[in-house]
């Protein structure tokens, strides 16, 4: 499970540390692609492949899908770490996210988001008066948090 939150600083050359932490989760090798809200997604091989089974079945002949599918995989790599535990993003995620250098890498259960960090500000910002309500909404009486 991926969870917790770090910052560093994405490099003149695109490069940004992934904590060790998360490597090993992600494993030598993961996907890389655009996610939503203007934030960048990591997914393990393995998550990966959830979610392409996930897509493949959505019906192709509606635009949403199609729309959806050119954006999420377009902008797909797959990504390595080099010997310091970087990763090369490339200029046109580094360009989705507006990434500047400040980042902040999260982990969401299944999968890693990069953002800028003052998008990230921005976002906990805007959503925090309404989080109580957003679980109301989401979870019934049963479920405790």
């Amino acid at each position: 499970m991926l969870i917790g939150e770090f910052h560093h600083n994405l490099d003149e050359k695109q490069r940004l540390v992934i904590p060790t932490k998360y490597r090993m989760e992600l494993g030598d090798s993961f996907v890389l692609s655009r996610g939503l809200e203007k934030c960048l997604c990591a997914y393990s091989n393995k998550e990966w492949e959830k979610l392409v089974n996930k897509i493949s079945v959505l019906p192709f002949n509606k635009k949403d899908t199609r729309t959806f599918s050119r954006s999420f995989f377009s902008g797909a790599t797959v990504c390595e770490f080099d010997k310091s535990g970087r990763i090369n993003i490339t200029s046109p995620l580094v360009s989705y996210a507006g990434l500047k250098t400040k980042c902040v890498i999260i982990g969401v259960n299944d999968h890693l988001e990069i953002w800028d960090e003052d998008a990230f500000n921005k976002f906990l910002d805007d959503n925090a008066s309404s989080l109580e309500d957003i679980a109301e909404n989401l979870f019934d009486e049963t479920v405790t948090l």
